[in-house]
């Protein structure tokens, strides 16, 4: 696919994604002063059926090597309480007692960003799969189960306009973040996600067989689609800071077909799992709450220690900040 295979893969046939065991929700998480952005990426992750699956395996912990903090092993410890907890809330202790560990920006008691939290848990837990594993090949380090599950690869094509050389390159991912500025709904920000863009004179591309400067179009596509697609509307406006309250339309189910490198073939449907909603007028303050499907195949409303049950057109009808689809 014009990409390096790896060298070492961690085996593929671990992942399931179906529940292995169906149940009502686990408990709620106790709220100790601006945790909120932590408790709701904590339960999307705990409702990853792929990843709950592999962590209520004891897969990790049982070969794990890692002296001190490990990110897989805090998880696996906190999925397994969550979900067989007979509280109806408990404390996530140890993940607020290494926060330090899970990003170095992180300060407890302090407000924080979920989309942040969310990409330093999932590198956190991605170091902890590479732990002991020596020399490793940029591809096998792409290869854990964190990248089995939530990774993805964007291709990005570049076209020579003068003599229509093409130029690809492809970079790994663990969510896509979206500009929502200009957006009604999901399926109109993807579908300009994928339309070629003229370059501005100002990058310069030289073309490799025509030798010189030259107009050239980029195109942006999805390469190979992750299991578990972690979307985020960009909710705070990058020139003024101010937050972007409005509505934009996500439907439950997500044909990923048309905006691959391959847009043949049979469809590419992603279930909705779970979302994040930012409360607030501001993007520096403000609550964080969770909707999640839980095992049992309902929707939950799940704002710290409260766990509600509600339906999909509540779940629909969100100021969505973060997205949460499993293939």
């Amino acid at each position: 696919e014009g990409m390096a295979l790896p060298q070492r893969i961690f085996p593929p046939e671990k992942i399931c994604m179906d529940w292995q065991q169906r149940q009502k929700p686990g408990a709620g998480l106790f709220n100790l002063g601006n945790t909120c952005y932590i408790n709701v990426i904590l339960q999307c992750l705990t409702y990853t059926p792929p990843l709950a699956n592999y962590l209520l395996s004891y897969e990790h912990s049982q070969s794990c090597q890692q002296q001190g903090f490990c990110m897989m092993c805090t998880m696996e410890a906190h999925v397994r309480k969550v979900l067989c907890s007979s509280a109806s809330a408990i404390l996530p202790g140890p993940v607020l007692r290494d926060l330090k560990f899970i990003g170095e920006e992180f300060e407890y008691g302090r407000q924080e960003n979920a989309y942040e939290f969310l990409r330093c848990t999932l590198n956190a837990m991605h170091r902890a799969c590479l732990s002991g594993c020596r020399d490793l090949d940029v591809s096998s380090q792409e290869a854990t189960i964190i990248h089995q599950i939530f990774g993805g690869f964007m291709k990005s094509r570049v076209t020579c306009l003068s003599c229509q050389a093409v130029d690809d390159s492809y970079k790994a991912f663990l969510d896509v973040s979206l500009d929502i500025r200009a957006a009604s709904s999901l399926t109109t920000v993807l579908e300009d996600c994928v339309t070629p863009k003229q370059l501005d004179q100002r990058e310069c591309f030289r073309c490799s067989k025509c030798k010189k400067k030259a107009a050239a179009s980029k195109k942006v596509t999805v390469h190979r689609a992750p299991r578990v697609l972690t979307l985020c509307l960009e909710r705070a406006d990058q020139w003024t800071g101010t937050k972007i309250s409005k509505f934009v339309e996500y439907p439950e189910y997500l044909d990923l077909r048309p905006y691959m490198s391959d847009t043949s073939g049979e469809p590419l449907l992603c279930s909705l799992y779970a979302i994040v909603v930012h409360s607030g007028d501001t993007c520096l303050e403000g609550h964080f709450l969770c909707y999640t499907k839980a095992s049992n195949g309902l929707w939950y409303k799940m704002d710290d220690e409260s766990v509600d049950n509600c339906d999909i057109h509540t779940v629909l009808g969100q100021q969505a900040y973060l997205l949460f689809y499993a293939r």
